[in-house]
């Protein structure tokens, strides 16, 4: 017994994409923030705001993975934003250690110098940044670095795209084509199917070739025109990421081949007339699923092979895992997708493709859950980066949405449990009709035999009419008999589409009220709406900085720099001070103007007890960021009235909590320090 789909128009589809749209634009607001790089400046010498009495030789940069760096990866600029290394890079990595230093110029000047760098992390994402350290004492800068972050931008935003629309290609084309395959072969013969795994076809081809161009502007230069440069591609060629994405358009050209076969050759063997065909059709469906499945993994291999499962600890273990959990996405989300289509799109679907696809999208979820909870334990890697990173709350989110998404196929794993028994129920009702109702049968076909005895006694008389008609109007006997011949030929054929038409209308009517098919539509759709959600949880999780990794990073700086909030605008504290001489009770006021890290000016107001400005023969300032080993940063003011100190080019290298300590002396021997925590952006 066959189901038939709905034919409600594309009303609902149309539903159900601008609920998509609208939670999709959610998404990524809330999380468009969140993205990071995956592999993690760990240390560098000399170290980020470091003041050395010498001028180095060379600059070393450590990272937590395997990095790739390219000519002008790093630069180091003095205080007038001149270049001073050698511009050669070299691979200083030993042992599990990724080092890469570059040599200065000889015979440095005191200041303070910039190193700016960037480079791309083994799993391809891009990533950048700047430190300063100064020799002899800090000093004023022009140094200008890039203020975007690396692989952001509108290419950023661009490639990102890409990649949520590839991984919507991939779904669509394994899926749907799994769905035919292995739930319902009936349905390589219907259009709408056929349309929707050939646009994933497309969508996912198209949107390599896009991935391709926009790689070299991503890990490069940002700039959008720089796509179609040919020496750019060329470098992304040898990269691993450019091996990966040209790998994957071989492969889809294999894809395509199976693609016709699945819906030519396969399609026409609907229903083998014989036992050879029937042998022949046992073979051809053998020889899909075997090369299907491989296309299909060496596709999502392409993706295991350039992203999160080849850097880290198991790579081994870890690409096979990743193949098989983006396969069982497909498996699961595509077919969901090729379900909705064809209870939508198709004309009919049997109850059993839709109660095997129950039981192959049960099996998805669980190898979903086997190997996500490995990858789980492998990215995040301790309680504590499950809740306190980026990438340890998007996979709480997550999981939240495949819970829900599972609770919505229980649902609808119930409906078609519903309508396997009403069909158990139907069957046994007709048989009990044909065995017990036989006489009334045979009156029906009677009837239906009078019927057709009219129709064709209508036929022949109009047929008479016609031969009459020409007759009289001089025409011969034979083209009359010709024409009387061809017109019963047409009116027949039109009576038998008639009745095909009345027929299928009459049992669609009967499907659409069904209850349980309509409470299987609805279920399936909100299945869809969430996994299109997913997806795009999915897609931000697989650019966001690991939790494991997260963790190595805030240890090795100790945390401060990442979560020291930052002030909303100038430093303005008031301290008192008693240095135990005559005179030596009053307060200081600090202002430090902008208050964040790089150029400030700092200004000392000195007050005695009666709140007017005392003046005092030497005030000096520091300032020091435990947490990276940063200072002291000595800061000598100079006396700008009674009372009233000032500093006009405190350096600041980077945001954080600092330790500013003040030492004011009031006689030639009563001083005293004041020490404050301040909070700098």
């Amino acid at each position: 017994m066959t189901a038939t789909a709905s034919r409600f128009g594309s009303a609902p589809l149309v539903r159900l994409l601008l609920i998509a749209t609208v939670l999709l634009g959610t998404v990524f607001t809330v999380l468009s923030g969140t993205a990071s790089a995956h592999a993690a400046l760990t240390g560098s010498t000399p170290e980020d705001g470091a003041v050395v009495a010498t001028a180095p030789k060379d600059i070393s940069l450590t990272f937590s993975e395997q990095v790739a760096m390219g000519d002008d990866s790093i630069r180091v600029l003095d205080p007038d934003s001149k270049r001073v290394d050698a511009g050669k890079i070299r691979d200083l990595s030993s042992g599990g250690t990724v080092t890469y230093g570059i040599d200065l110029h000889a015979g440095l000047p005191d200041g303070t110098y910039t190193v700016a760098w960037q480079a791309v992390s083994a799993d391809s994402h891009p990533i950048s940044g700047a430190f300063t350290f100064s020799i002899g004492a800090p000093s004023t800068t022009t140094a200008a670095v890039p203020s975007g972050e690396a692989g952001g931008g509108l290419v950023g935003t661009l490639y990102d795209i890409a990649r949520y629309i590839s991984y919507a290609g991939f779904i669509l084309l394994v899926g749907g084509a799994a769905f035919v395959l292995g739930c319902w072969p009936r349905g390589a013969s219907v259009r709408p199917l056929q349309r929707l795994v050939v646009q994933g076809w497309l969508t996912l081809t198209a949107a390599t070739l896009v991935l391709l161009l926009l790689r070299g502007p991503y890990t490069g230069s940002g700039k959008l025109g720089d796509a179609f440069d040919l020496g750019g591609l060329q470098d992304v060629l040898a990269t691993k990421t450019g091996a990966a994405l040209v790998s994957r358009l071989l492969l889809l050209g294999a894809a395509a081949l199976f693609v016709a076969v699945l819906f030519g050759a396969y399609a026409k063997r609907e229903t083998p007339r014989d036992e050879e065909e029937s042998k022949e059709r046992k073979d051809l469906t053998f020889g899909l699923a075997v090369g299907g499945t491989v296309v299909a993994a060496g596709i999502a291999g392409t993706w295991a092979l350039a992203e999160h499962a080849s850097t880290g600890i198991q790579t081994g273990l870890a690409m096979p895992v990743d193949v098989l959990h983006l396969l069982a996405v497909a498996a699961w989300l595509g077919g969901l997708t090729a379900l909705l289509v064809a209870l939508y799109r198709a004309p009919s679907i049997e109850n059993a493709a839709v109660r095997r696809f129950s039981r192959i999208a049960f099996i998805s979820v669980v190898v979903l859950a086997v190997t996500g909870l490995y990858q789980s334990w492998r990215q995040v890697g301790s309680w504590s980066a499950l809740w306190g990173t980026s990438y340890g709350q998007l996979l709480l989110v997550k999981v939240g949405l495949v819970a829900v998404l599972v609770g919505i196929a229980w649902f609808s794993r119930r409906w078609t449990e519903r309508l396997g028994q009403r069909t158990d129920e139907a069957g046994a009702t007709e048989a009990e009709a044909e065995a017990g109702t036989g006489k009334e049968a045979g009156a029906g076909i009677e009837a239906d035999a009078d019927a057709d005895a009219d129709a064709d006694a209508d036929a022949e008389a109009e047929a008479k009419a016609e031969a009459a008609t020409g007759s009289e109007t001089g025409s011969g006997t034979k083209p009359a008999a010709a024409t009387t011949v061809v017109g019963d030929s047409e009116r027949a054929t039109q009576l038998a589409r008639q009745k095909a038409a009345l027929a299928t209308a009459r049992q669609k009517r009967i499907r659409d009220a069904d209850p349980r098919r309509i409470g299987l539509r609805r279920s399936v759709l909100a299945e869809a709406g969430v996994a299109v959600v997913l997806l795009a949880v999915t897609t931000v999780l697989t650019s966001t900085e690991p939790g494991r990794t997260a963790e190595q990073e805030a240890g090795a700086t100790g945390g401060t720099a990442a979560t020291a909030p930052a002030s909303e605008g100038p430093v303005d504290l008031t301290l008192p001070f008693d240095t135990g001489g005559e005179n030596g009770k009053g307060t200081m006021r600090i202002t430090l103007d902008p208050g964040r890290s790089g150029a400030n000016a700092m200004h000392i107001y000195v007050d005695g007890p009666d709140g007017q400005p005392l003046d005092v023969p030497e005030v000096k300032a520091a300032f020091t960021l435990t947490a990276q080993k940063i200072g002291p940063l000595p800061i000598v003011p100079e006396r700008f009235a009674p009372g009233h100190w000032s500093a006009g080019a405190v350096q600041i290298p980077m945001p954080g909590e600092w330790q500013l300590q003040l030492t004011i002396r009031t006689s030639d021997i009563d001083q005293t320090t004041v020490d404050k925590n301040v909070k700098i952006g």
